[in-house]
């Protein structure tokens, strides 16, 4: 059962927010009673955990399994971006946000694991890229990765980037290419040029 209630609100939570959605509303979709969830979780942030775990898990996992591969790294670049969008369906609700507002303690702990496979991941990337001739040599691999997930973080910031203007994917397509760009030689940009329109 606990399995079943992380499941449904991970559902609910990513399509309505964190802050909409609450234990009467999961219990209902579930067809139990609240005490039920209540056995599970001592409270609406014990599940907020759960769920935030789970989905972080998962994309984690995700990711180990692209970059296990060995893609081109352009590619790769853009496969993550799809995966994590799938399963984040689009950030509709801006759960980061609201994580970040309504429970910063649990935000801030997903911020730390979110970095540490990120690093790990981007820069693998970054050095696959350069031995490949596809990124420049003489960028900083350390400096690069570390602006590359603080910008991650930044794009999904609504108050920079609202909801009426951009949607999440157009957002992430936007920089995954303003980030390569930035760090391709000639030969990385026509892999990108190419890449970006057999996409279109």
């Amino acid at each position: 059962m606990r399995e079943k209630i992380v499941h449904h609100a991970v559902e609910m939570f990513l399509n309505y927010g964190f802050k909409s959605v609450t234990m009467d509303d999961i219990a209902n979709a579930l067809g139990i009673s609240k005490k039920t969830i209540y056995q599970h979780f001592d409270n609406k942030t014990k599940l907020v955990e759960a769920t935030v775990m789970h989905v972080f898990e998962i994309i984690s996992e995700g990711i180990d399994a692209i970059c296990a591969l060995g893609k081109n790294p352009i590619e790769e670049v853009y496969e993550i971006k799809q995966f994590v969008m799938t399963h984040l369906k689009d950030e509709k609700s801006s759960p980061q946000y609201q994580l970040q507002k309504y429970y910063p303690s649990i935000s801030s702990n997903l911020k730390q694991k979110q970095f540490e496979v990120m690093q790990s991941c981007v820069k693998a990337n970054l050095e696959r890229g350069i031995a490949m001739g596809l990124y420049r040599p003489n960028i900083n691999v350390e400096f690069i990765s570390r602006i590359y997930f603080n910008s991650m973080i930044a794009i999904k910031d609504k108050d920079l980037f609202p909801l009426q203007y951009f949607s999440m994917n157009e957002i992430m397509e936007y920089f995954i290419e303003y980030h390569l760009r930035g760090i391709c030689t000639s030969r990385g940009r026509d892999t990108l040029n190419q890449f970006i329109n057999d996409q279109s």
